[in-house]
Parts: C-alpha cells; structure tokens; sequence
C-alpha cells in the first residue's frame, strides 16, 4: 500500500543514498496532561485524542519508581515524560522486503532519545552488521557505527532539517516524537474499535495525517522536520493506525509512506511501540571533536 510518494529525483538523491532506501541498498539488493480518551464510537472526542497523542507524551512525569516504570502512578495518575522504544520499519521495493529494527529509550520532553537499530543481512543472507547507535535530538540525529568509511569512533550528524523527508526514515527508525506530533495533522480519525497491546487495554484509531497542517501545529523541537518533510514530498497525506492507552497515551502507531523515483516503487511502513512509561533516559549528545566530517561512501 503506497500512502505517500517521495521525490527521489536528482534533487533528493543524496537523501534517498542515506534514507532507509539507501542504508538497505546492499542488503536489499536495489540501489497538557494525561486525560483518558473520549467518544468511544469516534467522532470529535476521536480527533481529540489523536490530536492530543504528543501533549500527553510530553507531559512531566508525576511518578517515581517501579509504579511509574509500570505506566501508572498510585491513586491512578498517568505516567509520561520518557518512555521505552521499539521501532520497525518495513521496506517493500522490487518485490524485495526487509526490515529494520531498533530500541531504545525517549524522553518526550527534550526530544532527545538513544536507539539500537539493527540492518538485516544481505540479499545471500551471509553478510552480518553492526548494529548502528542513534541519538535523536532536535533538528538531528547522531548515528555511530554508520561505516561506509566513518571511523568506528566517530559520529556522523545530520541536520534533519534539510532532510527531504525530515528523518521520518532517514535513520531506520522514525523519532518517536516526530511519529507522535504528526498526528497532529489529522483531518478525520476512525474508531476502530477496543483491543489490546502487550496486555493493555487499548482503544485503536485510523485516520490520514496532513504534513504540512502537522508542522504548523507542533512544537518548537519537530516543527523544522516536519516541515522539511512537508515540502520533500509530492502529497501531504499519511495514514496512520494510532492506539491510545485509557490515559490517552500513544502506545503504538503505524505510518505508511511511499517512494516514487526512477526505479520500482518502494513502500516504507514505519512502526513506533512505547512501553514502561517513567523509565529512566540518559543521552549525552557528542562533542563535535567526536563527529565525523569527511566524505561518507554511498554503498
């Protein structure tokens, strides 16, 4: 299901080398606070609550300890702030398809996160990589361990700003941040109905985010991605499957975008799991003796 088509013409190639297009090219083959969610049968309280995924994220912690890692706080109060990750991203180009996975952690209210993201095998299933370290920020991302001729005790930084597609999936992994504030931009929202995620009960929505309406709505720290990717792409129109906990909290969402360039379409699903809730992040962005500058090879 291609949900959105990406310029990779000459303009944006250098992008495409470094997306998750290009990362996988050798393996592949091819070049407020926490209120509980309203309206169940959907509607404005679903729009709502979609609308509202990335305040609740952001919202201070108001909990300490085990309770708080578990997601809840005594006496009933939600848990936010920072949490822990699970990304995947599947590409589907040529009738090839592979994955991409990561975790982490996140801390929704610097924007900042660490995440292990690791590349699948080759297309003859012999080569094995390094898994690459991610550190999001915002306006960058920090990746180690990238090779392509990058020392292996250097870091490479890119300014997501500039990125066509705003590092929606540039690094393998959609910030978790950037992920929650594009909901923002969501027209009209489904209520799919309940179900339930690792055991928590979870109400799932659906719905098509606009890129350019997200970026006028975020905040200060995804504004610049999003709006990056709102001019890097020919339509403004994502889909989403959003799944908000009882607290109104972004448990799971699933993006859908799409490429179109010279070669076969490529599909890009970017998946975002949050869990433990209140859980401790540390991220020590590099000192710029420790990043690379020289010429990356395209692989």
């Amino acid at each position: 299901m291609v949900a959105r088509q990406h310029r990779c013409g000459s303009g944006a190639r250098a992008v495409c080398a470094l997306a998750v297009v290009g990362m996988m090219a050798a393996t592949a083959g091819c070049s407020g606070g926490g209120g509980a969610v309203a309206d169940e049968q959907g509607g404005s309280g679903s729009l709502d609550a979609v609308h509202r995924a990335a305040e609740v994220l952001a919202a201070t912690a108001s909990g300490t300890g085990t309770a708080a890692v578990a997601g809840h706080v005594p006496g009933g109060g939600a848990v936010a702030g920072t949490a822990e990750v699970r990304t995947s991203m599947e590409t589907a180009a040529g009738g090839t398809r592979v994955t991409i996975r990561g975790r982490g952690a996140y801390d929704f209210r610097t924007g900042t996160g660490r995440l292990t993201v690791v590349l699948p095998e080759d297309a003859a299933g012999a080569d094995e990589h390094r898994p690459i370290t991610e550190l999001l920020a915002p306006g960058a991302l920090y990746m180690k361990n990238r090779g392509a001729g990058v020392p292996a005790d250097k870091w490479v930084r890119v300014d997501t700003t500039t990125l066509a597609d705003g590092n929606l999936v540039t690094g393998g992994a959609t910030d978790p941040m950037v992920a929650a504030e594009l909901l923002r931009g969501a027209r009209r929202v489904t209520y799919v109905g309940r179900t339930e995620i690792a055991g928590v009960p979870v109400r799932h929505y659906r719905g098509t985010a606009d890129l350019a309406l997200a970026a006028r709505r975020a905040g200060a720290g995804s504004r610049g991605a999003l709006t990056a990717a709102a001019k890097g792409f020919r339509t403004d129109a994502v889909p989403f499957d959003a799944y908000l906990d009882e607290e109104g909290r972004l448990r799971k969402v699933r993006h859908r975008f799409g490429f179109a360039g010279e070669g076969p379409a490529v599909e890009v699903v970017s998946t975002t799991l949050l869990f433990g809730f209140g859980a401790p992040v540390s991220v020590r962005l590099p000192d710029g003796g420790d990043i690379y500058t020289g010429r990356i090879r395209e692989r």
